[in-house]
């Protein structure tokens, strides 16, 4: 099974994935984004983008990974990754669903005041980066077109990572 966190930046998704394998046994946390950044690490580079996830390659590579984790350790896999284009996400899930693996797909989501704070004020990435500000439009119009509507919601406004895994993982459970 996966369980991916979806959101945008300052939603929580890396620091409630971190969580939540001590609350669901046998679970990992897989980051989507190292995909990623093998692909930024090919030489010559592939064709410029402001996002690796318009790589073609991208989605079938995390489909892949994850299938491979699986078929080796077992188990749950934990994937924190923002995925926007509706079009990507119906691509993973669909190659997901071809390999017979069941997703619960969370969005973690928070309203924009929170988010920009937390961006403002992360010490890993750096405050105020612009590449996590510039996606939070683009969260603002996925969350009311589909993205909503195509997972479970978990509003981490004023909740902890540890209690928005709590909720994952119960949810998963149950």
């Amino acid at each position: 099974m996966i369980v991916w966190l979806n959101g945008t930046h300052g939603a929580g998704k890396t620091t409630t994935a971190a969580r939540v394998p001590r609350l669901l046994p046998d679970s990992r946390v897989l980051d989507a984004e190292k995909v990623g950044e093998t692909l930024m690490d090919i030489t010559p580079g592939l064709p410029e983008t402001d996002n690796f996830q318009h790589w073609p390659p991208w989605r079938p590579l995390v489909v892949e990974t994850a299938r491979r984790v699986l078929d080796y350790a077992g188990g749950t896999l934990v994937m924190p990754m923002t995925v926007l284009v509706e079009e990507y996400w119906r691509e993973i899930a669909a190659g997901l669903a071809g390999h017979g693996i069941p997703v619960r797909h969370f969005v973690l989501h928070a309203d924009e005041e929170t988010l920009r704070g937390r961006i403002a004020g992360d010490t890993v990435v750096g405050p105020d980066s612009s590449f996590r500000l510039r996606y939070l439009q683009p969260y603002a119009e996925a969350a009311r077109a589909w993205l909503h509507a195509e997972a479970e919601v978990v509003d981490t406004t004023r909740l902890t990572p540890g209690r928005a895994a709590l909720r994952i993982a119960e949810a998963v459970k149950g």
